[in-house]
């Protein structure tokens, strides 16, 4: 297996018309799950919520997989957050990147996952899944989710309670952030869930929307169009459940070209 260069090596290998950013900062939380920073192109510009391709050099070639940005679209570094896949084409290889090493990245950044993809409401959901939460870790740090909604709700669910820290560790920063934590103040409100553990909250989200128990944990009014919009990433099954909920609540589901109620993100990583 070819291990990754560094950001020199690389340059020197990689085709020409895509940026080479530096692994700055690795974080593993599980044996599944890590996270990472890298720096971040001058001239990159993204929407926060909006996902990049980013990748190694495999064999000589190029492989590229799509990762939402975590990172606000103002940081200065760029952060991804990925899962561990032994036999996975890329992330075998990205689980071992170090600081100093490189990374292939193409210069636009796209997805449904962003503000101006919903209509205007009062109160937000991001319903995530597993490393579905990378994008909305963008969201929650972003001033202009709070401009727009009076109320956040983060939703996490995972297997298993030690997947859940990264979400902890990304409100906690909001929260703390010298731009961002005034302003998620009294907005901003996590609710984790896992699935195969004891803990505080337990069962999938989409279970926990149609019993209720949600809304009444939250002490929220059930789903309502005029007022509630929604953000989904995750799973495949959990995206398709999930969204029809909302639909049978009576949201519309919006995209870049015409805003809606929900957005939905189907390109992630491995």
């Amino acid at each position: 297996m070819t291990l990754p260069l560094s950001a020199e090596a690389l340059a020197q290998q990689a085709p020409d018309g895509i940026f080479i950013e530096t692994v700055t900062s690795v974080t593993h939380y599980t044996d599944r799950l890590f996270r990472f920073r890298t720096t971040r192109p001058a001239s990159f510009r993204f929407r926060s919520g909006e996902f990049a391709m980013i990748g190694l050099l495999a064999e000589g070639k190029p492989l590229y997989r799509a990762y939402s940005i975590a990172s606000p679209s103002w940081a200065e570094e760029l952060e991804f957050f990925s899962i561990k896949v032994p036999d996975g084409p890329l992330t075998s290889r990205l689980q071992m990147v170090r600081p100093g090493d490189g990374l292939l990245m193409r210069k636009k950044a796209t997805g449904t996952l962003v503000l101006d993809a919903l209509t205007p409401g009062r109160r937000l959901y991001m319903f995530s899944t597993g490393t579905g939460i990378a994008p909305f870790a963008s969201l929650i740090r972003d001033p202009e989710t709070y401009e727009k909604f009076d109320e956040v709700i983060l939703t996490h669910t995972c297997r298993e309670v030690a997947e859940l820290k990264y979400g902890f560790d990304i409100v906690e920063e909001a929260l703390g952030d010298p731009l961002v934590g005034e302003y998620a103040q009294g907005k901003l409100r996590h609710y984790a869930t896992v699935t195969r553990e004891d803990y505080a909250h337990t069962g999938r989200i989409t279970d926990l929307m149609t019993s209720g128990k949600l809304h009444a944990d939250l002490g929220v009014p059930p789903l309502d169009p005029a007022v509630d919009r929604g953000m989904i990433c995750g799973s495949l099954a959990m995206l398709r459940d999930t969204r029809d909920l909302l639909l049978a609540a009576g949201l519309d589901e919006g995209s870049n070209a015409t805003p809606g109620a929900f957005v939905t993100e189907r390109a992630f990583a491995e």
